[in-house]
């Protein structure tokens, strides 16, 4: 399972989370899923409809649990995590699972995407 997981402010818009989509992977293996918090799942939606991809919620106290390679003070403050991109991606890929690419920040800095490679099926 390769998970891509997106953290994003209200108001991104699906090109916002596709550019950081691109940006993490970049020669990367085919992404099979898509993860969020429940908070940011509506702005994800169209995307995962776009690219027909599952969508995996993962419920915000989880992320707490979850040491990041990145570290947003912002998002520490919101969200009791480093990055919401990379803790959901590590999450929703299931124990073992590891990154292949850090957080990218899309370039209007308006959604973040991590990439995690898991066992999950």
């Amino acid at each position: 399972m390769i998970v891509a997981g997106f953290g994003c402010r209200h108001a991104a818009s699906e090109a916002s989370l596709r550019s950081a989509l691109t940006l993490a992977q970049h020669g990367l293996p085919a992404v099979t899923h898509l993860a969020t918090i429940p908070a940011k799942a509506a702005a994800l939606l169209p995307l995962a409809r776009s690219l027909g991809l599952p969508m995996i919620e993962i419920d915000a106290d989880t992320l707490r649990q979850v040491d990041t390679l990145s570290c947003s003070e912002a998002s520490k403050a919101a969200h009791g995590t480093g990055s919401v991109a990379e803790a959901v991606s590590l999450v929703a890929a299931g124990g073992g699972a590891h990154l292949l690419a850090s957080r990218q920040i899309s370039p209007d800095r308006m959604a973040t995407c991590a990439i995690a490679r898991g066992p999950r099926t």
